[in-house]
């Protein structure tokens, strides 16, 4: 097995373009879980832990550049404010040691249906900054997995950054599982209220092939708020809206039967997981401090 391990941005471009088999290694978190149970033997690995900016956050006007490595260590310590789904999310995964290492740009990269991150991504509004030795894009992290450990990237492409909304109102995260984290996720929920354009946005994991947006589920609750003037009066939502939210949230999935649950018992957990983010994220906009928002708090 080679070992590539360039010390720049541009090496490392350069050394994909070369060997556009070489499999990036930043945390390795979940690729040396492969290695180590012969589940992969790749040729190639190329190694980015010694390129600076890879590691590198910065906030522009309403969004977040966050750099394909930064670990979900520093997240939780130093962006709970702009990207508050997205810390409920990192402090599900693994243990503290993981969460030293593994990074929201490898969570992408490995594209699994289990991954905890990009439902928040989903939920928040986010991209993925793909580059090669040819140019770079945005790809929109609807698109960016296409199938189980399948994503968007091009043979010769690497994940740079991710660029995320920041919070325009409440979000919350909520994952089902035997316990808070070091497990993968039965299903996962992430909601963002945005009361600025009175839009709601979701994100589900665990639950269909990709991690998905609850997009009826979204329509339906951004035309009840509007037409009920909750967003105006913040007053309680009625049970019977909860509810039906949670069961468009749960016939957004396409879950099936595995070790960890079996597809109707996703489908249940979702709908509660939904029920009980929305109630979550109301409560903190209906009680939210003069032009503050809040985050919330995470579930097993």
């Amino acid at each position: 097995m080679d070992f590539l391990r360039p010390a720049s941005w541009q090496e490392a471009l350069a050394a994909k373009a070369e060997h556009p088999d070489a499999v990036p290694l930043a945390g390795g978190t979940d690729l040396m879980a492969d290695l180590n149970f012969d589940r992969r033997r790749p040729e190639r690995l190329l190694d980015l832990s010694r390129i600076p900016e890879l590691r590198t956050w910065h906030t522009d006007t309403g969004t977040v550049r966050l750099g394909a490595c930064v670990p979900y260590a520093a997240i939780i310590d130093h962006l709970g404010d702009p990207l508050p789904a997205l810390v409920l999310a990192a402090r599900t995964v693994g243990s503290q040691q993981i969460r030293n290492r593994g990074s929201v740009g490898g969570n992408l990269g490995t594209a699994s249906p289990a991954g905890v991150t990009p439902p928040a991504l989903l939920a928040a509004g986010a991209r993925v900054e793909a580059a090669s030795a040819r140019g770079s894009r945005l790809i929109p992290v609807e698109e960016f997995c296409t199938g189980p450990h399948r994503n968007t990237l091009a043979h010769d492409e690497l994940i740079r950054a991710i660029h995320i909304d920041a919070a325009r109102g409440p979000q919350q995260f909520a994952k089902a599982g035997q316990r808070n984290a070091m497990v993968h996720a039965v299903c996962t929920v992430a909601l963002a209220l945005r009361p600025d354009e009175q839009a709601v946005r979701t994100g589900i994991g665990s639950a269909a092939p990709t991690p998905v947006r609850a997009r009826e589920a979204e329509a339906f609750l951004a035309a009840e708020l509007a037409d009920g003037r909750y967003w105006d009066t913040g007053r309680a939502l009625p049970p019977a809206l909860a509810a039906r939210f949670a069961e468009l949230a749960a016939d957004a999935c396409r879950p099936v039967d595995d070790v960890r649950g079996s597809a109707a018992y996703r489908r249940h957990a979702v709908r509660v997981l939904a029920r009980r983010t929305l109630t979550w994220s109301w409560d903190a906009y209906r009680h939210r401090p003069a032009e503050a928002t809040e985050g919330g708090r995470a579930c097993a």
